[in-house]
């Protein structure tokens, strides 16, 4: 029996406001992942970020017909003001059966307008263009395995072309930043000094999680991650994992065995901020 072709999944450090300004490693990385998807005939993306969580057991989907961008501080208005936002209503809305399916509280928001931390990755993964995207919300209760469930309910998507991605980081504690050439110079790469000891180590935990398991032992290992002794110094909060077990699960199944994630670029940011990128799977030719 062959087996079914899914499309890869991402997962992407977005980093501060001004990684959508500036040239990095990272951000060709983006399009270039953005340039294969288009090659690839995506029929969608479907991308978690770390700005929007929801109280109580609730999970929303964005289903604004017309969203507005959320400013961004640092980064001149012509990098963002007029790219064209492409909400995909209809998937939104199987995104919401297909999540209520699975016993999730879910509805849609017809309200929520898009962060940083989604369209950032659109604008440098498709410069000329947003496909049609949905945008699902973190539970602010930041429980592991629930999001991990978020992505194992929409990871049949992959085998009908959308693409699935989540943006947070991998490293990423605003409280441990250096930010006084960001402030200065508009320059949030300068590295003065060399990143926390605990900065670089759950950033090497990440990566050996990452690209040393696959199927259900990559979802058991991120899930172990938030329970690493420098977890805290590296996430002061826990928004910005979440994206990581949305694609965990949306790649941990069984059938995921021996398809584990590879590191494909990397941008340190404000001295402790690592902004890694991990892609999991690759595109099948026909």
């Amino acid at each position: 029996m062959a087996k079914i072709k899914l499309t890869p999944v991402h997962f992407f450090s977005h980093g501060s406001t001004m990684m959508l300004g500036e040239e990095s490693e990272s951000a060709a990385y983006w399009e270039k992942c953005g340039d294969e998807a288009l090659a690839n005939n995506i029929k969608g993306v479907v991308i978690m970020g770390a700005h929007w969580d929801c109280i109580s057991d609730k999970v929303q989907v964005a289903t604004n017909p017309s969203p507005s961008k959320s400013p961004v501080a640092y980064v001149h208005p012509s990098k963002y003001i007029d790219y064209k936002l492409n909400p995909d209503l209809p998937t939104a809305n199987r995104c919401i059966s297909m999540l209520r399916a699975a016993g999730f509280d879910c509805e849609g928001n017809p309200t929520f307008d898009w962060i940083h931390d989604t369209y950032l990755i659109l604008i440098r993964m498709f410069p000329s263009g947003c496909p049609p995207t949905t945008i699902i919300s973190m539970n602010a209760r930041f429980d592991p395995h629930f999001h991990l469930k978020i992505g194992s309910t929409l990871r049949p998507l992959r085998a009908e072309n959308y693409l699935l991605i989540g943006s947070g980081g991998a490293v990423h504690n605003l409280y441990r930043n250096k930010w006084s050439s960001m402030l200065r110079y508009r320059d949030s790469f300068a590295q003065e000094q060399p990143p926390d000891r605990e900065m670089l180590e759950f950033r090497q935990a990440v990566q050996d999680v990452m690209e040393n398991n696959s199927g259900p032992e990559l979802r058991r290992g991120l899930a172990r991650l938030m329970k690493h002794p420098q977890f805290r110094d590296a996430h002061a909060t826990d928004d910005h994992f979440m994206s990581a077990l949305f694609v965990a699960g949306a790649v941990g199944d069984e059938e995921d065995r021996g398809v584990g994630g590879r590191l494909m670029a990397e941008t340190w940011e404000l001295t402790n901020m690592c902004n890694s990128q991990y892609t999991v799977g690759e595109w099948v030719s026909a």
